[in-house]
Parts: structure tokens; C-alpha cells; sequence
């Protein structure tokens, strides 16, 4: 343990004296900070499978392992997988506000322990953990990259190795929210690009590309465009949050498959 450290945990009582340590979803007195109240993290949904192949998108239980969902049949996506903590919700969504427009940037260790726990283990040659750009506008007026500070922490969860600047937004763009899919592919057209002092680092290498949520997908497949033509060798795309309302059932009809116990499924059926 460093010293930085030790003398965290020597002050961690006054802290907590001070501010004693809070859900940040309903304010309800847990037992550390960083953490949630057993009823809100009750309430994330996470995703569970079975689960599309290419997009993890998740099916009503009883699909065939290795099957793919409409979308990626009629649209097949670039990306190598998308790994999402939970699935966009109340709960969820109060936790996004909070850390990107609440200046509650204490979050971001919770939050990437939730995706961390989603992402597969690196293999010897460790990914690179990129996440989307903020506009430089955006960026001060924000005063934060909300997806850098979840890589950040990613990387200290030893799942890759941070570079907070392979991609960068080279124009404002419009909220993206209410536009058709052809509207945000053209508002993004152009925006978004490897720099050429970069072009380098991402060559050959597997990429996971970070942000806070992932709605319409199409900010992402702009930026595995953009890293796949400066040559990485693959794109995995990690969140805490993802927009895919009508898989919120989806999602929990397979959990409450797997809290059904042996003893339950039998009296339940029973005569």
C-alpha cells in the first residue's frame, strides 16, 4: 500500500464523520462511500444472457446460443462487441445525470467497477482503453471528459492501458437527441478522427472505446470507424449505461430465471 494510500484509509472515519457516506441514487446512509443502498442496486438492470453474438443485445430466455438479433442482420455492426454494465433506467439514469451534468465526478470508480465487471479479462497483448471525445467547447464549459474518467479507471482495474487522446473531435456537433439516423450520420460526418500523432499507437492493437451511455450507437460507430481506419485491429465498445428500452423486460425476465430456485420452480408447479 502507498503512503498516498495509507493516509487515505487513516483520514477514511473523519471522513466519514464529516460527510457520512450516502446512495448517490436516493441519499440513503450506506456503508462506505462509493457505494449503493441494497434497494436502487436492486433496481439496475443488468445485462444477462442468452444475448446476440455480435451486440450482446439480450433475448427472451430459450434463444439458441450464437444467435443474432435483427438489427445486426440487417445492419451487421463494425464494433467486436458491446459490453454494457446495466441497461438505461431510472436508477441508471439518475447515476449518469449526477456524473455528467452533476459535477459528481467521485462516481467514476463505481461506475467502471460496474463495466469492468462486464469486460472480458485482457490477454497478454492488453487493449487500448479510448474514450469518446468531447468537442474542446464542450470540454471547458463541462470542465471534464466524463468517458476519460471512466477509461482512467478502467486502466486501474488493470483492463487496459488509458490513452485520453487517440481520438479527437475536431468539430461541435449537435445534441444528437430527436434526429433520424441520417441526420446524426451527417451532423457526425467529419468529426470525429484519429490524429496523426496517434495513427501509430492504435495500429494492430484491440481497442475498447469507453463512454457513459450508449443511445443510438451512432457517435460510437463513427469513433470504431474512425479506429479501424487508422488500422486497429479491433473495437469493443464498453458503457455503464445502454438505451435499449423494449430489452429492459428481456432483461428482467432472465433474472428472475436465475433467482428461481430448484425448490420454487417445483412447488410452482405443483398439483
Amino acid at each position: 500500500m502507498s503512503f498516498g494510500s495509507q493516509i487515505a484509509e487513516g483520514l477514511a472515519p473523519l471522513v466519514d464523520l464529516v460527510y457520512p457516506p450516502r446512495c448517490p441514487i436516493c441519499g440513503e446512509g450506506v456503508g462506505r462511500h462509493g457505494g449503493l443502498c441494497l434497494t436502487c442496486w436492486s433496481e439496475l438492470v443488468i445485462p444477462g444472457e442468452p444475448s446476440c453474438s455480435r451486440c450482446s443485445r439480450p433475448f427472451a430466455p430459450g434463444a439458441q446460443e450464437g444467435q443474432v438479433c435483427a438489427p445486426c442482420l440487417a445492419q451487421p455492426p463494425r464494433h467486436d462487441g458491446v459490453f454494457a454494465a446495466t441497461l438505461y433506467n431510472e436508477p441508471s439514469r439518475k447515476l449518469v445525470l449526477a456524473f455528467k451534468h452533476g459535477g459528481k465526478i467521485g462516481l467514476a470508480p463505481l461506475l467502471a467497477r460496474l463495466i469492468a465487471a462486464r469486460l472480458p479479462e485482457p490477454t497478454e497483448d492488453s487493449p487500448l482503453l479510448v474514450p469518446v471525445p468531447l468537442h474542446r467547447w464542450r470540454l471547458w464549459k463541462r470542465g471534464y471528459n466524463q468517458a476519460a474518467l471512466l477509461a482512467r479507471e478502467l486502466e486501474k482495474l488493470a483492463k487496459g492501458t488509458f490513452v485520453p487522446d487517440a481520438l479527437v473531435r475536431r468539430k461541435a456537433t449537435p445534441s444528437l437527441g430527436g434526429l433520424g439516423r441520417k441526420a446524426r450520420e451527417r451532423a457526425l460526418s467529419g468529426a470525429i478522427e484519429v490524429p496523426a500523432r496517434h495513427r501509430s499507437t492504435v495500429k494492430g492493437r484491440g481497442i475498447v472505446l469507453v463512454d457513459d451511455v450508449l443511445t443510438s450507437g451512432t457517435t460510437a460507430s463513427t469513433c470504431v470507424s474512425a479506429l479501424l481506419k487508422s488500422g486497429a485491429r479491433s473495437v469493443q465498445i464498453a458503457c455503464f449505461a445502454r438505451v435499449m428500452e423494449e430489452a429492459l423486460d428481456v432483461a428482467r425476465m432472465q433474472d428472475g430465471l436465475k433467482s428461481e430456485t430448484p425448490e420454487v420452480a417445483k412447488t410452482s408447479g405443483a398439483t
